[in-house]
């Protein structure tokens, strides 16, 4: 009798585990602060791992991702718009009128292919992957200037193709830069007050790559790559002294740049006056259409495709003057929403990169505040060429401009900065990153 009655105990017992097991899960599933309940079998921890991947989905930064979404369905709307029209021209006959639209649209496909897998990989990950993946950018640099593998559009040779679509290693460079310059700081952290120990190597690296991309020629490139760079010394510890030593070493050898190079030094005269009859037609052509179309939009714009300058007045509407066309379209309504959703979109991935650093997770606080300079500091150049605000550069708008290698990296490095930001959620709970 006693023996059936342990019996009966023991099945019981085990039921009751079973039970809550199961219950365990779903309550874990629903547990708003996404705590797991451990159940170790076998010394494997189920309900941890089973949660792990739907607890960093619930961390993703809602507010980020949407605001991202907005600007990459506006710009595929902007880039549709200011495009239709190209297949008048005889250069573009033989598109279609969808042409840059479905091409823009199958980049985008493949950037969030992309970013998705680039959201599974640990920051670890990355930082033991940075040197690699800096020479390899220069390494494509490099390539790029050979004829047979580079190709050359309207004098610049900036792209290998490969087939469906041309890929721009500067694209590529600016994100290893970050996660390089990321990974030296972390290594440098002890001797980070040593100019020759500390700077000088960085400084040595950023040449390199901008003399590969002088030759392209690629100016603006070279800018947002050596203000990543330097951004990233500074906010990992530089002393005030050296970083003006330094940002004076590259305002100076930006000055030698233009003033060594006549077609650069046209480009600074005709910003000072563009509509003047010497530069109207020549090197201020762009930027006084640039000025006309947002002067047409006003307040209100003239409505969705609606614009006049897009219709062969403006070169490069779809790319580095999408801002015109959305001036002249949505006014100043719309230019001022614009800048907006990439203030805020900086700002917050800055504060994210503060909070990984609050957690000592230095790496992946340096890596999102180096994703905050190139998404701010690239929009703001931009946004200024369109306003007529600084001389014209060929710099497209992040996430909203066409271009297939553009898009695809900044999707990219947004899924990295939402990562960094599921891991710093996950430590914040306890958890490990």
């Amino acid at each position: 009798m006693s023996e059936a009655q342990t019996l009966s105990q023991r099945l019981q017992g085990g039921l009751a585990r079973l039970t809550g097991l199961f219950a365990g899960g779903r309550l874990n599933a629903q547990s708003s602060q996404g705590q797991s309940l451990p159940v170790n079998l076998g010394g494997y921890d189920f309900a941890r791992q089973s949660s792990s991947s739907a607890t960093r989905l619930q961390s993703v930064d809602q507010a980020l991702v949407w605001v991202v979404v907005a600007l990459l369905m506006w710009g595929m709307v902007m880039v549709y718009s200011a495009s239709i029209a190209m297949p008048d021209n005889p250069r573009f006959s033989r598109y279609a009128q969808t042409h840059f639209l479905t091409r823009h649209v199958i980049s985008m496909v493949f950037g969030c292919i992309m970013a998705l897998l680039a959201f599974q990989i640990p920051t670890s990950t990355w930082e033991k992957v940075a040197r690699p993946m800096f020479v390899l950018s220069l390494v494509l640099l490099a390539l790029v200037l050979i004829p047979f593998i580079g190709k050359g559009v309207n004098g610049a040779r900036r792209w290998i193709s490969f087939g469906v679509m041309n890929f721009q290693p500067s694209e590529l460079a600016k994100f290893a830069t970050i996660i390089y310059a990321a990974d030296y700081m972390v290594r440098k952290m002890e001797v980070k007050e040593r100019f020759f120990r500390a700077v000088l190597p960085m400084g040595a690296a950023v040449v390199v790559a901008g003399v590969f991309l002088l030759a392209e020629p690629d100016m603006g490139a070279f800018m947002v790559i050596a203000i990543i760079a330097m951004g990233i010394l500074f906010l990992g510890g530089v002393n005030a002294r050296m970083f003006f030593l330094i940002f004076a070493g590259l305002v100076g050898a930006f000055v030698v740049m233009i003033a060594a190079s006549p077609w650069r030094r046209d480009r600074i005269f005709a910003y000072l006056d563009p509509f003047s009859a010497e530069h109207a037609l020549g090197k201020g052509y762009q930027l006084s259409h640039s000025l006309i179309a947002i002067g047409r939009g006003e307040v209100w714009g003239v409505g969705l495709g609606g614009s006049v300058e897009k219709l062969h007045w403006l070169p490069e509407a779809h790319t580095d003057f999408l801002l015109a066309v959305i001036g002249e379209e949505f006014g100043l309504v719309g230019v001022s929403l614009v800048i907006f959703l990439f203030l805020w979109l900086s700002r917050r991935i800055m504060v994210i990169g503060r909070q990984a650093i609050a957690l000592d997770k230095v790496f992946s606080g340096l890596v999102a505040q180096g994703v905050g300079i190139w998404i701010g500091f690239q929009s703001f150049i931009n946004m200024g060429v369109n306003l007529g605000a600084l001389p014209t550069k060929g710099l497209t708008l992040p996430l909203m401009s066409y271009g297939g290698s553009a898009i695809m990296m900044n999707l990219i490095a947004i899924a990295v900065v939402l990562r960094i930001d599921a891991e710093n959620k996950q430590m914040m709970r306890g958890g490990r990153s």
